[in-house]
């Protein structure tokens, strides 16, 4: 993985980032207080694996279903550790726990992309983004 890690971040606009490459935020949307815990551990065990740190305060956990509004506390979180350019990274078990339906979807993704963060997902197949054509919005 560290080759993908290099060709991630080579896609970062230089100047983008003031935290040190390697340094992950980790989230999920978990379906009761007590999966917290070990699911944080989880991704935070997997980005160890890849040689990246998790800064004090750049874990996030939210409870509930997949599909709950975007203003989730965790994911705000997230969003601030992101504009305070703490981390360049962010690990999630899958894509869907960023945004699950595929306009909340393209438009995190979008902004994680803008700020020059690079997004693992330890197990991308566990769930589809867009859970179906009607949701995908048209302006």
């Amino acid at each position: 993985m560290p080759d993908t890690f290099a060709a991630l971040s080579a896609l970062v606009p230089s100047g983008v980032g003031a935290a040190p490459i390697g340094a992950v935020a980790v989230y999920a949307v978990v379906p009761s207080e007590a999966d917290s815990l070990r699911v944080l551990d989880e991704l935070r065990s997997y980005a160890a694996g890849q040689g990246w740190h998790v800064p004090a305060g750049c874990a996030a956990v939210d409870v509930g279903p997949l599909g709950a509004d975007l203003n989730r506390s965790g994911w705000l979180r997230v969003r601030r550790t992101v504009q305070a350019q703490a981390v360049t990274g962010l690990v999630v078990p899958c894509f869907a726990h960023i945004g699950y339906r595929w306009a909340d979807w393209n438009r995190e993704w979008t902004w994680l992309l803008r700020h020059g963060l690079f997004v693992v997902a330890t197990d991308p197949t566990e769930l589809s983004v867009g859970v179906s054509p009607k949701e995908v919005t048209h302006p």
